[in-house]
């Protein structure tokens, strides 16, 4: 099992159990006991088990190899998560909270967060419910807790450590996708299967859950193989990456500068030569640069929804670059056009509709935007509604390691030459071939140059937003922002304490006095 690709693991249906749940934090045993009712179901269909629910965990879980593998599956199933016709763990929805992109369709509740402001009832990604992130990231958790409670029963030696370390990883991640975005949320790490949760939970310091995420990304660097990523399994590449860019988010400049160097003198990862085919298959199975990514693979486990449907079929279109963004590329960047479509684009350029000219004002582009290239599969022609794809969800990518790096050193140390190499390289990756930075920059502008690399380099990847918060200039950015020049009456709202979401209010609601909403909503 542990050499099998994962989705491969995942061909029983395992994958989409998190479809199923209905989750607050107050019936969290309730949902991990179903949780593993259902893993014990698709395992002994043929018979009937008539084991009480609340026994599962006592009675037929937990006993063999076996049902470590069957529970690992279902750890890393809880990354398939939806919310409404996306993915709460789909990066490129993210871009539509800044000054990326536009959804015209309200994806993840993006424009109603911009247009209309914040609240504890906001819907999408924010607080709606089963739909946010909020409550999918708790689930995930609660499926990482018990399996690391549990899984010594049944095994032992390297293949424990290397278990523990892929699940160590993912709630980490999870745990680190709620700092960033809500701050101080509760801290959970008990077994919700044999602890009391009638007690109504609080918030813990940002401080102590980011302190949780770094032991948890330890663990998961020594446990974890020193190997490329191609299974859909994290690797010590996976959990090193991602503590680089929590020890970044930190500020911790000198230890994120060390962390991403361990990796770029690893030698095990590189920048991909064909830098579009990062983003669709079968090409990502072979990349280089992919250091952790949610894998699909059609038609076992394709999209519930098609991405390339809500891309660019009419009706949807729900990526759409800004005039803002656009201007942010330098003449002759072949990225720009790598990323986003333009007027009179034709299938030569990638438009996927033979016989036609991309045209604003048809079918669903919007004037004034850019319809998304990147995530698109150009072998797709003429998609129609019932597209069975499956892009992977890239999280992790070398290149973002490198310009990780950059600033973090940049910012402990200066414009050194390392600096200089890192990002020269990314620019001039074979197919990109940006000119070198000019000598001499201070850091003042090496740090205005790594900000801008980091636009450009990973447009539609989920980190615009992100960044322009822990950089500080999120409301300087968003607040008055015109989305599309064409609508110049139409301006974004944002606020200070808009740093960090409103927790769910019907969390808040089901946790009071305990839980206290966040500053501001």
């Amino acid at each position: 099992m542990p050499g099998m690709a994962l989705p491969v693991i995942l061909k029983t249906g395992l994958s989409h159990l998190v479809h199923l749940f209905n989750f607050n934090l107050l019936a969290m045993k309730k949902y991990i006991i179903i949780f593993i009712a259902a893993l014990a179901g698709f395992t002994s269909c043929k018979k009937l088990d008539v084991t009480p629910p609340d026994k599962l965990s006592n009675l037929t879980f937990w006993k063999t190899p076996a049902d470590a593998d069957l529970a690992l599956t279902g750890v890393y199933g809880t990354l398939y998560a939806r919310s409404g016709q996306i993915s709460t763990y789909a990066p490129m929805w993210y871009e539509n909270f800044g000054d990326n992109t536009y959804t015209q369709n309200n994806q993840a509740g993006a424009q109603q967060a911009l247009v209309a402001g914040l609240n504890p009832s906001s819907g999408g990604f924010v607080a709606d419910g089963s739909n946010s992130l909020y409550i999918n990231a708790y689930k995930s958790i609660a499926a990482c807790n018990t399996f690391l409670a549990n899984v010594d029963k049944v095994l032992t030696g390297d293949k424990l450590t290397q278990y523990k370390g892929e699940v160590y990883f993912i709630r980490a991640f999870n745990y680190f996708l709620l700092a960033e975005t809500y701050g101080n949320v509760p801290l959970l790490t008990a077994d919700p299967i044999t602890s009391d949760f009638k007690q109504k939970v609080s918030k813990s310091s940002r401080a102590d859950v980011l302190k949780l995420i770094e032991s948890d990304l330890n663990n998961a660097i020594s446990g974890l193989p020193n190997q490329k990523f191609n299974t859909g399994h994290a690797v010590k590449g996976s959990a090193q990456g991602l503590m680089a860019r929590v020890l970044l988010f930190e500020k911790k400049y000198p230890d994120a500068a060390a962390m991403a160097r361990s990796i770029i003198d690893g030698g095990l990862f590189s920048l991909n030569s064909n830098y579009p085919s990062n983003f669709y298959k079968p090409d990502q199975q072979t990349s280089p640069e992919i250091m952790f990514s949610v894998q699909y693979s059609a038609p076992t486990i394709p999209h519930p929804d098609a991405l390339t449907m809500i891309l660019i079929l009419p009706g949807y279109v729900d990526l759409q670059g800004t005039q803002d963004m656009i201007n942010e590329y330098e003449a002759n960047d072949p990225r720009e056009k790598m990323t986003f479509f333009f007027p009179g684009d034709t299938p030569a350029q990638g438009w996927p509709y033979p016989g036609t000219v991309g045209k604003p004002g048809v079918n669903n582009w919007t004037a004034g935007f850019y319809p998304s290239k990147k995530w698109l599969d150009p072998k797709i022609v003429n998609p129609q509604p019932g597209l069975l794809d499956d892009q992977d969800y890239v999280w992790i990518r070398f290149a973002d390691v490198k310009l990780m790096y950059a600033e973090a050193q940049n910012e402990a140390a200066g414009p050194d030459a390392s600096v200089y190499k890192q990002i020269n390289e990314v620019r001039a990756r074979p197919g990109v071939n940006m000119p070198a930075l000019a000598a001499g920059l201070s850091q003042a502008d090496m740090r205005a140059k790594i900000r801008h690399e980091r636009r450009v380099e990973l447009a539609l990847e989920g980190f615009r937003y992100f960044d322009m918060r822990r950089w500080g200039i999120a409301k300087d950015k968003l607040n008055g922002f015109i989305q599309n020049p064409l609508i110049p009456a139409t301006k974004t709202i944002y606020k200070d304490n808009f740093d960090f979401w409103p927790l769910p209010q019907s969390e808040v609601d089901r946790n009071a006095p305990a839980l206290i909403q966040n500053d501001g909503y």
